[in-house]
């Protein structure tokens, strides 16, 4: 064989295994990983959770009383929640956002996406 030409097989080979090997490899990637919040006590807790980009968060009211979740940014805003209803938001997007129960705007949170 010539030599030229088996470098030149040599290299397609090892670009193909390459080419397996990230596809194997975003194939089993796992999916962002979802985050709780609860309301409770007037409080959302925890306050302040960090999450990739692509999770979603799950805020779920465990008070007597109805709660909302708002945006400050204007990004998403639930409608009152009453006890034991939930509200989720993907996140697509890094960034730092801040919410807010609009009946009772002392309950502040912040989500921060990576």
């Amino acid at each position: 064989m010539n030599p030229a030409k088996y470098l030149t097989l040599r290299r397609a080979g090892r670009l193909a295994l390459l080419c397996l090997l990230a596809a194997a490899h975003q194939s089993n990637a796992a999916p962002p990983a979802a985050a709780q919040i609860e309301i409770k006590n007037f409080m959302f807790a925890p306050n302040a959770v960090t999450i990739k980009a692509g999770s979603t968060v799950t805020w779920s009211n465990k008070d007597d009383e109805p709660h909302t979740v708002v945006s400050d940014a204007g990004l998403f805003r639930s409608a009152a929640m009453d006890t034991d209803e939930t509200f989720s938001f993907t996140f697509d997007k890094p960034g730092t956002y801040h919410f807010t129960c609009s009946i009772h705007p002392r309950m502040v949170g912040t989500i921060t996406v990576e």
